[in-house]
């Protein structure tokens, strides 16, 4: 396992699981949490689930790495749309288990370089890559010029 240097720390408390509520120690995230009626959960109107917050935070965090690798190879990659789905059922092996799909586009790049652009930033930059691989199913569909 790789050592970091933190540069920063978020926290965050869920209380009552997934049909509960989770908030950051700040306050910036806040939200009530329901298992969908597809998992046998209530549902609740207005509410999310890990699975959605797993998303918008690999999305971004992606995003980031790929506009990242796009200012070391002097390309513009900062308007990248990077959309994740991630999706949660029952293991083989007993439990559950998540995979994730990343949908990256970027019209203004060429199809190979966005796809250059992609390959480097799951391999090399992205945290949310690094902590996934060997373990969730990660998927691409890369969408260029």
């Amino acid at each position: 396992m790789d050592k970091i240097n933190p540069l920063f720390t978020a926290t965050a408390t869920a209380t009552g699981g997934r049909n509960g509520h989770t908030q950051s120690a700040d306050g910036i995230v806040s939200v009530d949490l329901s298992v969908p009626k597809t998992m046998g959960g209530p549902g609740k109107p207005n509410t999310g689930t890990p699975e959605h917050l797993f998303a918008a935070g690999y999305a971004a965090c992606f995003g980031g790495a790929i506009d990242f690798v796009g200012r070391q190879r002097k390309q513009d990659a900062s308007k990248a749309s990077v959309t994740c789905s991630v999706s949660i059922g029952p293991r083989e092996g007993g439990g559950f288990g998540i995979a994730a799909k990343l949908r990256v586009e970027d019209k203004s790049l060429k199809q190979a370089d966005l796809e250059a652009l992609t390959r480097e930033a799951h391999e090399k930059i992205c945290p949310y890559s690094h902590a996934t691989r060997n373990n969730v199913d990660v998927q691409f569909e890369i969408v260029g010029a």
